[in-house]
């Protein structure tokens, strides 16, 4: 059986990284230079997690890392001078100006903040870990994909442990965008900066190092449905049984799951409870994941 033994939330209203300080993590202070918000709340997360796991850094290669980022952020501030520099005469895009001076406008540590790549490597360099990873993008579905494929490994002993975890920076110019062309659109109100991690092992190799079983996997379903995006937009829909509902309404991306999961453990106080948490995503996965008391 697969066991969870660790795992941690961490979800911001709004646009600031005042409540998420990673420094306490980080293995050289001077790295924080070159992350951006969503490698922050992925290293915080994946800390607490791993804490709660009673695991410490660095991990090695027996520990696996699993993760789906969502959508690339970008600041306003970050796209103007870029723009600036590539309109021409006539005030219109002009692709010659933008290859020759608009994208040397661009801050150089722009593309270390952003990269969906960027959150794996920070977890991965300051927790040492050197086991196999999966980096998916950029909704619940592919996280919902991402833990499957910890499964699989743990239960074919390639790792000891898998690190899971989403992340997502949201309350930003390039994503809110976005949003808010989908129909029906999703207002910035909803959308929420967030980072969950679980940390999953065998139950059996999890007793034998002494770590205490939160809980146990029951399901972990993925079905897809094929669709034409120029005729039909799938509803996006979730839902959770057994978890205490926070922030109604809210986007949290791919790190929706590890989150539920999180805010169940967090309340879980009755013995032989269940919990329960089904998701239709936009991009025609219908998920459903299950986990009740060890």
């Amino acid at each position: 059986m697969i066991a969870i033994t660790g795992a941690a939330q961490l979800v911001l209203g709004g646009g600031s990284d005042a409540a998420c300080d990673p420094t306490p993590w980080l293995r050289e202070r001077k790295s924080r230079k070159f992350m951006g918000l969503q490698d922050e709340l992925a290293v915080v997360a994946a800390g607490r997690a791993l804490q709660t796991a009673g695991l410490n850094a660095p991990l090695g290669s027996a520990v696996g890392l699993y993760m789906a980022v969502g959508y690339i952020p970008f600041e306003r501030r970050d796209a103007q001078p870029v723009l600036m520099g590539s309109i021409d005469e006539a005030q219109r895009f002009s692709m010659e100006r933008f290859a020759s001076d608009g994208y040397l406008r661009a801050h150089p540590l722009v593309t270390f903040r952003c990269l969906p790549n960027m959150p794996a490597y920070h977890v991965s360099a300051n927790f040492g870990v050197e086991g196999p990873y999966i980096i998916a993008y950029p909704g619940a579905g592919q996280m919902y994909l991402a833990m499957q494929e910890a499964c699989a490994a743990l239960e074919q002993r390639a790792i000891d442990v898998a690190l899971c975890g989403g992340v997502a920076h949201q309350r930003n110019f390039l994503v809110e965008h976005h949003y808010a062309r989908l129909v029906p659109a999703v207002s910035a109100e909803r959308l929420r900066d967030a980072a969950g991690f679980v940390v999953l092992e065998l139950a059996e190799r999890a007793l034998e190092r002494g770590a205490r079983v939160l809980a146990l996997l029951d399901a972990l379903d993925v079905d897809y449905r094929a669709f034409d995006p120029q005729s039909e937009l799938p509803a996006a829909n979730e839902r959770c049984e057994g978890v205490p509902e926070q922030d109604a309404g809210a986007e949290l991306g791919p790190a929706s799951l590890p989150i539920a999961i999180s805010r169940c453990l967090d309340a879980a106080a009755e013995s032989g409870w269940r919990a329960k948490h089904m998701q239709q995503t936009r991009d025609g996965y219908s998920c459903h994941g299950g986990w009740r008391a060890p």
